[in-house]
Parts: structure tokens; sequence; C-alpha cells
């Protein structure tokens, strides 16, 4: 197969919800690359928080400042949606050591399958490398007594409003 555009580069997950993190890598790799697209995968056999359609929302109006970023829904592999896309480039962030391992595993894997396609890795900002979406859905869930809203650590604003929403109905009820 032919390559891909090599300035056009492709960041998939399901962004269940967009942290901070995300947005971090989302926003160096816009300057990065000449176009980024954010690559929602629709896994049918994971129950995520938010719809597809809710997370692209989320995401389109969070990088709506970065005008070479665009966003999109898909199923299937990565390798074939980052080739739909005509990208040359997959992006992945890495926050821990012990994603190194997965990360490494999925790019020898998506190497076989899109032999064409290169995988480039960004390292999490310092501030961003402990969120996870499953820590801001429990922080979110939770809640805290304090003054200070704790989801502005985790996720941007847009995120924070759709969280309580989102969560409302399943927030514990407090002990008397």
């Amino acid at each position: 197969m032919t390559p891909g555009n090599r300035r056009h580069a492709v960041y998939t997950g399901s962004f269940d919800p967009l942290s901070l993190g995300h947005y971090d890598i989302i926003r160096r790799g816009a300057a990065l690359f000449d176009r980024l697209t954010v690559g929602i995968g629709i896994n049918p056999e994971k129950s995520p928080l938010f719809t597809p359609q809710e997370r692209l929302d989320l995401i389109a109006r969070t990088t709506c400042e970065l005008p070479n970023v665009d966003v999109a829904c898909f199923e299937g592999l990565a390798v074939n949606f980052v080739r739909r896309c005509g990208a040359g480039v997959m992006l992945r962030g890495l926050r821990t050591l012990s994603d190194i391992e997965g990360e490494f595993t999925m790019a020898l894997a998506n190497r076989a399958l899109g032999p064409e396609l290169e995988t480039v890795f960004l390292m999490a900002s310092e501030g961003c490398s402990h969120i996870s979406s499953s820590l801001v859905k429990q922080v979110a869930l939770l809640g805290t007594d304090s003054q200070t809203e704790p989801l502005e650590q985790f996720v941007p604003p847009l995120v924070i409003e759709a969280l309580r929403t989102k969560l409302a109905s399943r927030r514990p009820a407090p002990r008397v």
C-alpha cells in the first residue's frame, strides 16, 4: 500500500471522557502535524459513559481553537480508519511506564497490519501523567466536600458539566 500523508496524524481512543491528558496530546500533536484527526473508537462490546456523538461534540467544542484538528467516530481497526483518513501517522500518548508495554505491543500489531503507517509516541506532560478516564469517572461519581472543583484538575471545563449531568443519577446518597 502507498503511504498516506505523513503530515496528517490520527490520534485514536475511546475518550470516555476527554481528559486534560488527551487534550495535551491533541494540542501538542496539532503543533507537530499539519492536520490531526481525533478518532473516537466505537467498541460495541463496551458500555461507555458517553455516546459516540456526545464524545464527538465534547471533543469538537474543546478543540475548536485548533484549526487543523478534526474529529470523527469509527468502528473497526484503527489502521483501517487511519487509511480512510488518508493519514500516514498514528499518534499515541504514553502516561506511565506500564503504558509502554501495551502500546509497544499495539504498535507492533499495527505495523503488521499497516506497514506503510508510522506510529509516533508523545509522552504525557508531567501534570497529566496520572490522569486516566477511570480516575476521572471515579472523582466525578464520588465528588468531594471541598469548595474547589476537583474535576478541573482532570478534564476540560466543557466536560465537567457533561460529567455532572451524566452521573447525577448514579451518585451515591449522602450518609447521615
